[in-house]
């Protein structure tokens, strides 16, 4: 993406859809694409156990248990979930010292987490990425070679769910040319900088008041 837009407060992209739509494929290209100043990937919390190749404050910041409930308890996570045992979530200090130095964020979460995070953050931007077909998503599930016949229906069917709300989200975007699906996701990223908030509004009839003074 282009690096000589004006910037203001970052936005915050929240990237989701089904299990082999494509999403993760999206955000990398887009952070491959861009300035890491001007984009970055959201980084979360965990409870587990650092993975070996695992850094802190890149891969996950590592916490225990109790230091993680505290956070829940202060309001300090956009979104958190309890998975096999241990907490995941995305620290809202993070993104907010990231948004207010003009960075944008990207969130690469599931559906539910991702409507979370539209309550506690009403200006979040919601990315719905979408197989170009059901027959296209099986194939894509089938050629990981990871899942069995009887997975794969599951995950087809949970598809289903996930797109009831998928009304939800502020733009869809059909993964089926991954170059095309990458641009549009970075035209949605250009345009919210264009759009006419309060935030920026203000900001320019401030630089152009300046200007005659």
């Amino acid at each position: 993406m282009s690096s000589d837009r004006q910037r203001h407060t970052g936005r915050l992209f929240v990237i989701s859809g089904p299990s082999g739509a494509g999403k993760g494929t999206i955000c990398k290209r887009i952070l491959e694409d861009s300035d890491p100043s001007e984009i970055t990937l959201s980084v979360s919390m965990t409870t587990r156990v650092p993975r070996e190749g695992e850094t802190e404050g890149v891969s996950y910041f590592f916490t225990d248990k109790e230091n993680f409930r505290e956070k829940i308890e202060e309001g300090g996570f956009l979104e958190y979930a309890q998975v096999y045992g241990n907490y995941y979530g995305t620290p809202k200090e993070y993104v907010m010292e990231k948004l207010e130095a003009g960075t944008d964020v990207i969130l690469e979460i599931d559906i539910q987490g991702a409507l979370n995070v539209k309550k506690a953050y009403s200006d979040a931007v919601l990315i719905f990425v979408l197989p170009p077909s059901m027959e296209v998503l099986r194939k894509r599930l089938t050629d990981r070679h990871t899942e069995t016949e009887e997975a794969i229906n599951m995950r087809l069917s949970e598809t289903l769910k996930e797109m009831s709300v998928m009304d939800q989200y502020d733009y869809c975007i059909i993964n089926d040319v991954l170059d095309d699906a990458v641009r549009a996701a970075e035209a949605v990223m250009k345009a919210e900088h264009s759009r006419a908030t309060e935030d920026v509004c203000r900001r320019l009839v401030e630089r152009y008041k300046e200007e005659l003074d």
